[in-house]
């Protein structure tokens, strides 16, 4: 049970950083341009420099919706792994951690309600490029997002011993 809760918490402290590092990094879209590759990420637009996004009117509602929601999870998942800190000296034996099971539920929603609306808002476009793709940060979040189902499951499932 012991190996059991220590592989947990690896695995949410390890969700966390992806998460992390998927909402700060510039790499959700990649393509190719006359001046090298050229990067999207939900904060900016890099080529050889980055500067702020472009983002029509019709589309600034959706991105910062995007930017809500991972910010969101991330905030989830660090009170979950708090939480579960704190439950698992608290907590009395035969007890399941239904409250940290819970917070990462809602993480697992904030993730797929953010990486959805990029999907559907924002995939293949990259400003003044061709041959776009998915970067390293979307395949991240959506690591993450069957992490934090994962995690959260075993959370409601476990009990401590």
């Amino acid at each position: 049970m012991l190996v059991l809760l220590a592989g947990i918490f690896v695995v949410h402290i390890a969700t966390v950083i992806m998460l992390f590092v998927s909402t700060i990094a510039n790499v959700w879209m990649v393509g190719s341009s006359n001046y090298g590759t050229v990067s999207t990420g939900l904060w900016l637009l890099c080529n050889n420099t980055c500067q702020q996004l472009p983002v029509s009117t019709r589309d600034e509602a959706s991105l910062k919706a995007v930017q809500a929601f991972m910010i969101l999870s991330i905030i989830f998942s660090v009170i979950a792994l708090v939480m579960f800190i704190v439950q698992l000296f608290t907590l009395e034996k035969g007890k399941r951690f239904y409250i940290t099971g819970a917070i990462m539920l809602v993480c697992w929603l904030c993730i797929l309600i953010g990486v959805s609306i990029y999907t559907a808002r924002f995939t293949g476009r990259v400003p003044n490029s061709t041959n776009s793709h998915h970067g390293y940060c979307f395949i991240l979040a959506w690591i993450c997002f069957c992490f934090s189902f994962i995690i959260s499951i075993l959370y409601l499932v476990l009990r401590k011993k």
